[in-house]
């Protein structure tokens, strides 16, 4: 598994907007935007592998991915 895999990618519909966000709860929100769902996740997917590296490079430690079970609950602490 990559770097990047363990981290969760959300592509969600934005009616305010009228496109899917991309965002990555652990790294960022709103990293990308587009009418295309599919198209949207391949570039939240690239932008979360070039902020791990910016992580590295800056020498800084990465935020700790949650598991979908810790995602889960999260949210659910939210509502």
């Amino acid at each position: 598994m990559n770097g990047e895999a363990g981290y969760v990618k959300l592509v969600e519909w934005s009616e305010e907007d009228g496109c899917f966000i991309g965002s990555c709860p652990e790294l960022f929100y709103g990293g990308c935007h587009g009418d295309n769902e599919h198209e949207v996740f391949d570039e939240l997917c690239q932008i979360v592998e070039e902020t791990i590296e910016l992580y590295h490079q800056d020498s800084k430690s990465l935020p700790s991915p949650l598991s979908g079970k810790e995602f889960v609950n999260a949210l659910q602490k939210v509502a």
